[in-house]
């Protein structure tokens, strides 16, 4: 059981302009976590945020979907809850300028 930083790799990772898995619920486990999107950059960027079954969501898999980012802006999403084996993916409208971090608590379902 994982606690505290939960992306991939335990690091924080920076959005492209495609699909960025940030992290994949570990299978026999549920997650409750947040998300935190930083604009470390000098212009707006939009963001996308989707909790789906794969690493290519779906349209109805976005749970964000063009909210924009100010410069040196924050974006946070918190108290969400994904089952085993859901991914959660980003995207950004400017590549290297957004970083993402997961961050929660994985309990175990048996």
């Amino acid at each position: 059981m994982a606690t505290g930083r939960l992306n991939i790799s335990n690091t924080t990772l920076q959005l492209g302009t495609t699909n960025t898995t940030l992290y994949i619920v570990p299978t026999g486990f549920y997650t409750v976590f947040n998300v935190s999107l930083t604009n470390t950059g000098s212009t707006a960027v939009t963001i996308q945020l989707a909790m789906a079954v794969g690493a290519s969501p779906t349209a109805s898999d976005w749970i964000e979907y063009g909210t924009t980012i100010q410069p040196k802006g924050v974006f946070e999403r918190t108290g969400l809850v994904a089952q085993s084996g859901m991914y959660v993916v980003a995207l950004a409208s400017a590549a290297n300028q957004i970083n993402a971090t997961v961050y929660g608590i994985e309990t175990s379902t048996s």
